[in-house]
């Protein structure tokens, strides 16, 4: 598993001071190891985050939402198959989040994610997210004007407003148990393409692309300035990003789950213990399981 000190490298607690171009889509912290030897890091890393998600669940008291954002192609599906793959399924809950349907668009646009939020003891996935509505929506104005809203209520500072609602909305979701991990994949338009070109020669991958795909590159510029501006006022100590370089799958799944496995480490979640009433009962529930079988033996 990566130490937090490298994990440390990719957080963004002040988003103040940030700037998209001071991180490398594809740097990997120096890193130049095996392919065999990452798989062991992450196998180290899924064990002890399994360790401690069974801990998380038993306590029951603290939740954690991990959210995934990218561009296309970035790597989040594969991130979430590798890195989760040691969770419990039954304390681990995927949700991915596409364009609005009729029924979620009758609401504010936070709607659908808070009622997807896990229960405590719980990992949630978010694929995307209600960071969306900054980045997809802001890039692609035509999708506001779906979300039918009065006309008085779109100004010129509605980005701004949104960027309050969500840090108002992260603080309170923290100050009621759950830890927020947000996660953006920094890839680069030039690993993306390769991507994209592998997705279109490997029949069994050309399922996952789509020409609307292509379609968005023609917007990069645009997303990055959206994804940079999203960052600058959304980060904060509490609920800080972290920009995963993402042109490296092995590293990016390495960043994530060293993360999520930090963020645990800091809750320290315990498995309940029980009073002497308790124990008392176990002790008789024993007794007569050891009885029930020297009755056999009879």
């Amino acid at each position: 598993m990566l130490p937090a000190r490298i994990v440390d490298r990719f957080k963004v607690k002040d988003g103040n001071k940030f700037r998209l171009a001071d991180f490398d889509p594809a740097d990997t912290f120096g890193l130049n190891i095996e392919k065999d030897e990452a798989k062991e890091l992450l196998a180290s890393g899924v064990k002890r985050l399994r360790e401690l998600q069974e801990r998380l669940y038993a306590e029951g008291r603290w939740s954690i939402l991990v959210v995934l954002q990218a561009m296309d192609a970035a790597g989040k599906d594969s991130a979430i198959e590798h890195v989760m793959s040691g969770i419990n399924p039954q304390c681990c809950e995927v949700r991915s989040f596409k364009a609005p349907e009729p029924t979620e668009l009758k609401h504010d646009y936070l709607w659908r994610t808070t009622i997807a939020l896990p229960e405590r003891g719980r990992v949630g996935i978010f694929n995307r997210s209600y960071y969306e509505e900054v980045l997809v929506v802001r890039v692609h104005p035509e999708a506001l004007a779906n979300e039918k809203l009065p006309p008085d209520l779109v100004t010129k500072d509605i980005w701004k407003e949104r960027f309050e609602d969500i840090r108002s909305f992260e603080r309170h979701i923290h100050r009621n148990g759950t830890v927020l991990l947000k996660f953006y994949l920094h890839i680069s338009k030039d690993e993306q393409k390769r991507r994209f070109l592998r997705r279109i020669d490997d029949p069994t991958k050309r399922w996952k692309f789509s020409i609307a795909d292509v379609a968005k590159r023609g917007f990069w510029d645009d997303y990055m300035v959206a994804y940079e501006d999203m960052i600058h006022h959304t980060a904060t100590a509490d609920c800080p990003w972290y920009v995963v370089p993402a042109d490296n799958k092995w590293f990016s799944r390495l960043v994530i789950a060293a993360a999520i496995v930090e963020a645990l480490k800091k809750l320290d979640p315990q498995f309940p213990t029980v009073d002497d009433a308790a124990l008392k009962t176990l002790e008789s529930a024993r007794a007569a399981l050891i009885d029930e079988d020297s009755k056999k033996m009879q």
